[in-house]
């Protein structure tokens, strides 16, 4: 293969990585400039690409309209069920990998709970919502979540602790660790990386929730952000530079999370090991 053949696949893969990122980024683009621009701009015939005259007033008014309520509601309710989920689905995953059931039972769970996540969430939904300690309450809601998230935390975990070789367990039980200690000092940080990953996606799933959130919540001091935005959204209108702003905005406290979680969690599961 010569030099030139060479610089040319160097020069179109990073035309195509051009291309790739500018798909990806210009939605992002386009919701921060819009979210910038006065009311008038954003109903013209020609759109614009960049504000005529930068504007923070929609996010004034997203703030004056309780935004930091709503941020503490799905805040609650995104952590709280993620973290019930994470330490229902470990005990069950590990409890469905290391245990042997009678009549495959352990199968049986697993098809159980991949019926009940492809199951459309409205099945679901009618029949929890006849629960009336349900409606109105955040910690009801985080009960219901788990249909959800569950679910989803089980198969992710699942496996996760699949791959962990029993080896480890046996030898810390040879030593004397009790099962407990083998729980917690020896699976628990091997699995760190699967419990970060389900983590972002469990809180991605509860922080992104609607239909439930729709159907369970009625209190306006009670509303999610999800609920919140779509209010921007009347019968006569659409508020683009609040949507856009209240979207932006609820969308940064999951990118940080994310990375946060990733970064920090990972070292500290990695220096665990040493």
């Amino acid at each position: 293969m010569t030099g030139t053949s060479m610089e040319r696949k160097g020069v179109l893969f990073w035309i195509l990585l051009a291309v790739i990122l500018v798909l990806v980024l210009f939605p992002v683009y386009w919701i921060a400039i819009t979210s910038l621009k006065r009311p008038v701009e954003n109903i013209l015939p020609t759109p614009t690409f960049f504000p005529r005259v930068i504007s923070f007033a929609n996010y004034a008014n997203v703030l004056k309209g309780g935004f930091f309520g709503n941020l503490y509601n799905s805040l609650f309710v995104a952590t709280l069920s993620t973290l019930i989920s994470l330490s229902l689905a470990f005990l069950a995953s590990y409890a469905l990998v290391r245990f042997k059931f009678p009549f495959k039972l352990n199968y049986i769970f697993l098809i159980w709970v991949l019926i009940v996540k492809i199951l459309p969430p409205i099945v679901l939904a009618i029949p929890l919502f006849t629960r009336a300690h349900l409606i109105n309450r955040l910690i009801g809601l985080v009960g219901v979540y788990q249909v959800y998230t569950l679910p989803y935390c089980i198969w992710m975990l699942f496996g996760f602790l699949r791959s962990i070789p029993i080896e480890y367990e046996q030898a810390a039980e040879f030593d004397g660790a009790s099962k407990f200690k083998t729980l917690t000092a020896i699976v628990l940080p091997l699995a760190g990386g699967g419990l970060v990953a389900t983590a972002i996606f469990s809180v991605i799933v509860a922080w992104d929730e609607f239909l439930f959130a729709l159907l369970f919540i009625r209190n306006p001091g009670l509303l999610t952000l999800p609920l919140r935005i779509v209010n921007f959204i009347t019968e006569y209108e659409t508020l683009w530079g609040e949507l856009m702003s209240i979207g932006l905005m609820a969308t940064l406290p999951v990118l940080f999370f994310s990375s946060y979680v990733y970064k920090h969690m990972t070292r500290g599961f990695s220096l665990s090991l040493k």
